[in-house]
């Protein structure tokens, strides 16, 4: 207890201290103090009042930045490639390129084999020859055959004419003769009466012996006279059938003859034909000259190979040979999000980050996709009915470099970039 209560002294005498010596400042002293305290207080709401205001103003122009462009790191390089195939078959030659090398517009890139396409082009020339010149003959033998078509009218008309004409005259003929016959039996049947008449009278002498003979003669005369007429009614009779099978060869002959133009057309058309032929055989002609020039392959544009065929190669028409780059023809393919195109118009300024240098381009916004890249994927995504869930779509919008950015070609078809597109 003794030990406790000397405790207790010693501890409470430094209260006493304290308090006596705060007893003993004056009123001065103690205000000087609240006011130091107070102004400490205030300068340090003044700061931290400064801070929450300059990052607020940080925060506004930070805010107004991230607000002036639209960016992605869905974008890479793209440009076109240009397959080269083989438009012949045959055995390859001569490879003149190698991987990576930059040829010019026109330069030989692969030789095939040209032996067997000279010898299409010589077979060609031939056959063009021929059908050129039978063609030639068919043009001649059709103004030949226009004339002698003409005359051969011409002339099986005169001869149906003239065979017309002499059945005509046969007829007449005819018609004579047959007058001539009446004519004889009449004269005939009158001296065959005298003689019967002078033979009786001659036996009773009332007439001489001269008048009897005359009138025998004149009985055998006439008598003869009708076998004469006869006989030319007979020829005449005859001569009727022949002219009628003159006149059936005339009219058959005309009947030919008025079928040249129909010959003269079918020369026509032979001529035709031929000329068709020689047309043919032009187009043939033509075709192993393009597959003779075909043999030699060449660059259609400026860039750098990627090839895929060797010498000894026996290549098929259509077959892939190559690829050339257009290293001068490059864009950029943005990715941006659907979301990203409110603000976003053809012709903004685009900076774009390459991750391979250390270093940006220029460029402007072109054009922008007709659809979203899902849509032009091989197989559309699509969602199930009643379990719809919306998906943020990428478009994408091709940015062209400005002009003279590529200059060195360090851009490659691929590389990946980082476009940011100023939308103010």
């Amino acid at each position: 207890m003794a030990e406790q209560t000397h405790f207790d002294r010693v501890t409470e005498a430094p209260k006493e201290e304290i308090t006596a010596s705060a007893e003993t400042r004056t009123p001065t002293a103690r205000g000087t103090d609240w006011r130091e305290r107070r102004e400490e207080k205030s300068g340090l709401r003044w700061l931290v009042l400064g801070m929450v205001i300059a990052l607020g103003i940080a925060a506004v122009f930070v805010w107004r930045y991230l607000d002036t462009y639209e960016s992605t790191d869905d974008a890479q390089v793209d440009g076109h490639m240009n397959p080269i195939s083989a438009r012949v078959s045959g055995y390859v030659l001569k490879v003149n390129v190698s991987d990576n090398q930059t040829v010019n517009q026109g330069a030989v890139l692969v030789q095939i084999d040209p032996r067997d396409y000279e010898v299409a082009v010589q077979r060609a020339k031939a056959a063009l020859a021929d059908a050129e010149a039978t063609a030639q003959a068919m043009n001649i033998d059709v103004p030949v055959q226009t004339v002698g078509t003409t005359t051969q009218v011409s002339s099986s008309e005169a001869d149906l004419q003239g065979a017309q004409a002499g059945v005509s005259t046969a007829e007449k003929q005819l018609d004579s003769a047959r007058a001539q016959l009446q004519v004889a039996e009449a004269n005939n049947a009158r001296a065959q009466a005298d003689l019967t008449r002078y033979r009786t009278l001659v036996t009773k002498d009332e007439v001489s012996r001269q008048i009897y003979d005359q009138a025998e003669a004149t009985a055998k005369a006439d008598a003869a006279a009708v076998e004469g007429a006869r006989a030319a009614v007979a020829a005449a009779e005859q001569q009727i059938p022949q002219a009628q099978s003159h006149v059936g060869q005339a009219q058959a002959g005309l009947l030919y003859s008025r079928t040249g133009p129909q010959q003269v057309a079918a020369t026509q058309a032979r001529a035709r034909a031929a000329a068709a032929a020689v047309e043919q055989s032009r187009a043939a002609l033509n075709k192993a000259e393009l597959d003779l020039q075909y043999c030699t392959i060449t660059a259609p544009v400026t860039g750098v190979v990627k090839k895929n065929v060797e010498v000894a190669m026996n290549v098929q028409s259509g077959q892939t040979l190559l690829s050339i780059v257009p290293v001068d023809d490059v864009w950029v393919t943005a990715n941006f999000k659907e979301t990203q195109l409110r603000r976003m118009k053809l012709g903004q300024r685009v900076t774009i980050s390459v991750d391979a240098y250390s270093r940006e381009y220029r460029g402007h916004v072109d054009s922008v996709a007709a659809a979203t890249g899902a849509q032009f994927s091989l197989l559309p995504p699509e969602n199930a009915t009643g379990n719809y869930v919306k998906v943020v779509q990428r478009v994408p919008v091709k940015i062209v470099l400005e002009p003279g950015e590529n200059r060195d070609h360090l851009l490659r078809l691929g590389m990946s970039v980082e476009p940011k597109v100023w939308v103010q």
